[in-house]
This record gives structure tokens, C-alpha cells and sequence, in this order.
């Protein structure tokens, strides 16, 4: 079972950019679909981004689109949300998990989440 731990949130001023990575231990992290999700306060989780097992394929909800970059280091045990013209409506608690070992984006796919790195955007 991986663990992952996210880092690298914090506070930017709007159109700003950050960085999160996530840091997976175990043997296994190059077979799992990973996943970024973000809860906001008083919302609900929702996707963000997910990228496949290879790093070859990647999905991105429409929200973030053209700003957002996932990307992946299998040697390294960890994958990276390149985050960039920031909004301060992308505030929230953003978590990455563990997906399938296919290629399924479903939000039921994914599992073994970290506990989630603060990003807060100002206007």
C-alpha cells in the first residue's frame, strides 16, 4: 500500500504559480494511475488531474485546463501538480491519490490518500 504525502502549498497572490508534489513510499508507485483532487471549505472533493501509470497520458478537469500540469517521476516516487495563472478560486486542500493500475479516472478509482497540502490564493 503506497503513503503519500503532498507539500509544497502555501499562499500566491493571484495569477501567481506553485508546485505541490507528492511523494509516494513503496515498491509500487510506477504501477498506479495518480491522481490530484481539491476540497475547498464547505465543498465537496473534487477531481483535478490525473496522469497514467507511464506518464503518457493525462486528464485534467475543464476548471483547470491550460493551467494546470501533472506530471510524474517513477524514480523518484512522485508526481507534481504544476499549478499556474493561480485564481482564488482555486483554494482549497488539494490531495493526491493512488488510482487503479488501468487507466480509470472515475473519482471511485482512486483510494490511499495523503493529508492534503493548503493552497490559498489572494485576490
Amino acid at each position: 500500500q503506497l503513503q503519500l504525502v503532498e507539500s509544497g502549498g502555501g499562499l500566491v497572490q493571484a495569477g501567481g504559480s506553485l508546485r505541490l508534489s507528492c511523494a509516494a513510499s513503496g515498491r509500487t508507485f510506477s504501477s498506479y494511475t495518480m491522481g490530484w483532487f481539491r476540497q475547498a471549505p464547505g465543498k465537496e472533493r473534487e477531481f483535478v488531474a490525473a496522469i497514467s501509470r507511464s506518464g503518457g497520458t493525462s486528464y485534467y478537469a475543464d476548471s483547470v485546463k491550460g493551467r494546470f500540469t501533472i506530471s510524474r517521476d517513477n524514480a523518484k516516487n512522485t508526481v507534481y501538480l504544476e499549478m499556474n495563472s493561480l485564481k482564488p478560486e482555486d483554494t482549497a486542500d488539494y490531495y493526491c491519490a493512488r488510482g487503479m493500475r488501468s487507466w480509470d479516472i472515475h473519482p471511485r478509482a482512486f483510494g490511499s490518500w495523503g493529508r492534503g497540502t493548503q493552497v490559498t490564493v489572494s485576490s
